[in-house]
């Protein structure tokens, strides 16, 4: 993913709320499957580590990104959004 792709993404997710929060168990195998069928729906989703769970969320996000094929464009702080282009009919036009 390019700088200027990473851009583009990171202004859609600004205005979105968080639709996950990885808690205290980090991350599950439920959560992951949560996880993957809405970045399947949505192709922009963010994520919240809450203060109670000790993993670093740049660890979580590599995880994460890694299990269900995704692009992590962005970790700040406690949160992380992932990115992942459908094949057709994708909602985001990636600049070159």
């Amino acid at each position: 993913m390019t700088s200027k792709q990473r851009a583009y993404l990171k202004s859609k997710a600004s205005t979105m709320d968080p639709i996950f929060q990885i808690g205290k168990s980090s991350v599950t195998d439920e959560n992951m499957d949560a996880i993957s069928e809405a970045i399947e729906k949505r192709e922009l989703i963010k994520l919240h580590v809450l203060k109670n769970c000790m993993d670093d969320p740049n660890e979580i996000a590599r995880v994460i990104a890694q299990n269900i094929n995704a692009e992590v464009v962005q970790v700040i702080g406690k949160k992380i959004v992932l990115f992942k282009q459908k094949r057709k009919d994708s909602a985001y036009h990636l600049p070159r």
